[in-house]
């Protein structure tokens, strides 16, 4: 077996991962990134709309700081997010979107002068000052008090990409592309690097490292329809809760984007909802403003997602083949600004639906997006349970998003948690030195190994994994939605339960040897299906509705006995995982209360008042640090 050393192992090569890897590489150290597909394909590139940072620089966003996009990040979280990590975010991200600048990314820039803007499919003019003239120009996203989104037109996350890309070519990062990790090499205490499979070879290769990260993007693919790409089926969290001693964090906070498009279920960009466009019903009459009057459209995904199907289900939803759905309508923003600031949107539009923006409605409805739940990390990103592994982007649960996170607030935490918590391996890495244990490496090996083996000779059955996968989909879709009950919840998990107990018996149904894409899915279906039993036990446990956790049968956040974090470990053997609880928060910067939109009854917590003590804010020492709670919940 081929034995590959480094200082910095990165499972994955999107945009977290290359800014963690840049990081390290400027203190000094080697650096290897794996990416199943060439880094500039990696998902992050198909991201639109745009990071937020409080910069202030455009007319909408006047009078905009760190501590407005602070609130507004606890406030779309529902108070489900750490507020220590949410601070460091809004602090850390004006500093991280210049130097994003200074590196190369063409943002838009502001032109001075007047402007014709829209909102709520209503133009209006506002003059950009002359002394921002040339500064970062930023658009309107949802459940934002100022206009903070900065943006290159509508190809945002391409363009930090390729920036980033070239930053680690300048640095000397490697980058193995066309791996596939497929389990973390540990002794117990110490993550020491991953046993990965070449997917031209079908080769195993040992990579050891004294940090490794977990940089692999989410796991949509659990669902049937889905904005992720095919590779987003949760590589990076499955090798860590294989482990059984890393949790993973908040699994049942699964967010649906309202504008997926119908049929592909590809993302049409939230910037276009922000630079003014409308929802329409089978009337195409604007519906929006009856049920959210202050903030339409803008209100947060998983409120307007939410609304939308409730309006389709009083009968307003346009019938089609492919099911029901509602109107985008961006027409009226005119030619120049939808084949610019919005140009690949009409790319979307004219190529896969055979619909043209400028003169006609998209057709959209909520599609599953965005995973707020992955491996729990502490806020310098190490992940709970073994040393030396860290996890950062959308495969880590961080957790800045708590139950929902507010759009242009992940594809930041890309390069803003990249560039810090990058910093924190590279002290981590200063001095470490660990002992490669060869009883590990071949434990890890042989684990991978027996597996493929079993595949490949059908030794256990002939169980199809896309059989498999297809059916774990369409459970997902009925019984772990946008709105849950117990009932559907509860014969959810027994379906998934049964998935999982037969993807025990997967076998290849045209073995061949190297790469095959049936190799992949065998791998990694029995995992995923993990994912999707963390997910949906994880939601029939919390009885209460926060953020994009939605239960009919509990529709109030429950602060009282829910203002916390669900940990899911799953150990060897079993189908359902264990789920233990921490609390959300070190302390309240910002007290619990209400979010100002989504409406909703709260039950109230009486905290101590400790838990309202900020370090270095308003009191000489640290406040408490949050008690793990001891509760075990297991079927």
């Amino acid at each position: 077996m081929q034995t590959i050393y480094t200082d910095l192992l990165c499972i994955g090569a999107g945009l977290a991962g290359e800014r963690v890897a840049v990081e390290a590489a400027m203190a000094g150290f080697n650096v290897i990134c794996l990416s199943i597909v060439p880094p500039r394909r990696s998902h992050s590139s198909a991201a639109q709309g745009g990071m937020q940072a409080a910069l202030g620089n455009a007319v909408m966003g006047k009078g905009d700081s760190p501590d407005v996009h602070f609130a507004d990040t606890v406030k779309g979280s529902d108070w489900g997010c750490d507020q220590e990590v949410a601070r460091i975010f809004a602090d850390t991200a004006p500093i991280v979107m210049r130097e994003m600048a200074h590196w190369g990314v063409p943002w838009n820039r502001v032109v001075a002068g007047t402007h014709t803007y829209y909102k709520g499919g209503k133009p209006f003019e506002a003059e950009e000052a002359a002394d921002k003239h040339g500064l970062i120009h930023a658009r309107a996203f949802g459940g934002t008090a100022k206009w903070r989104t900065c943006y290159t037109a509508d190809g945002t996350g391409r363009s930090v990409l390729n920036t980033l890309d070239t930053k680690c070519l300048q640095y000397g990062v490697e980058i193995h592309d066309r791996t596939q990790a497929e389990a973390l090499i540990h002794d117990g205490e110490r993550c020491l690097g991953a046993i990965v499979r070449c997917l031209k070879t079908g080769e195993l290769i040992a990579y050891l490292a004294k940090a490794t990260l977990i940089a692999t993007g989410g796991y949509g693919r659990i669902y049937r329809a889905t904005t992720n790409a095919v590779i987003c089926d949760g590589g990076g969290q499955i090798i860590a809760l294989d482990t059984g001693l890393v949790p993973m964090g908040n699994m049942e906070a699964v967010q649906f984007h309202p504008t997926g498009t119908v049929p592909t279920d590809i993302l049409v960009t939230e910037g276009c909802r922000g630079d003014g466009g409308t929802l329409l019903d089978v009337n195409e009459y604007r519906f929006m403003p009856d049920y959210e009057p202050e903030k339409a459209e803008l209100a947060s995904r998983d409120v307007v997602s939410r609304r939308m199907i409730e309006h389709i289900r009083k009968g307003f939803g346009v019938q089609s083949p492919y099911g029901e759905h509602l109107w985008l309508d961006i027409r009226h923003l005119g030619v120049k600004h939808i084949t610019t600031k919005l140009r690949e949107v009409y790319d979307i539009c004219t190529n896969f639906l055979g619909v043209d923006p400028i003169h006609q409605l998209i057709p959209v409805r909520p599609t599953h997006h965005y995973s707020m739940g992955g491996v729990r990390v502490d806020k310098t990103g190490a992940a709970y349970g073994l040393k030396g592994l860290f996890s950062a982007g959308e495969s880590a649960c961080w957790d800045m998003h708590g139950f929902n996170r507010l759009g242009g607030n992940s594809l930041a935490e890309t390069v803003v948690a990249g560039s810090y918590i990058g910093k924190q391996v590279a002290q981590f890495l200063q001095g470490y030195d660990v002992d490669f244990k060869s009883s590990a490496i071949r434990d890890a090996h042989n684990l991978v190994a027996e597996r493929i083996k079993s595949i490949t000779t059908s030794a256990k059955g002939r169980e199809s994994c896309f059989q498999l996968r297809n059916e774990m989909q369409d459970v997902m879709m009925e019984h772990v939605g946008i709105f849950r009950n117990a009932k559907d919840l509860q014969a959810g998990v027994e379906k998934l339960q049964a998935l999982y107990e037969r993807s025990m018996n997967i076998g290849l149904q045209a073995p061949t040897k190297g790469f095959t894409p049936e190799m992949s899915m065998a791998l990694r279906v029995p995992g995923m299906l993990k994912l999707a039993l963390c997910t949906a036990y994880g939601a029939l446990q919390r009885t209460e509705s926060r953020g994009a956790h939605t239960r009919e049968d509990f529709p109030e956040r429950n602060d009282r006995d829910w203002l916390n974090r669900t940990l899911a470990y799953w150990k060897d053997g079993e189908t359902l995982p264990v789920l233990k609880y921490e609390e959300a928060s070190p302390y309240y910067e910002l007290p619990p209360g209400d979010r100002g939109y989504g409406g909703g009854k709260i039950i109230t917590a009486d905290l101590p008042a400790e838990k309202f003590v900020v370090p270095g804010k308003n009191a000489p020492t640290e406040a408490p640090a949050a008690k793990p709670a001891k509760s075990e919940k297991k079927k």
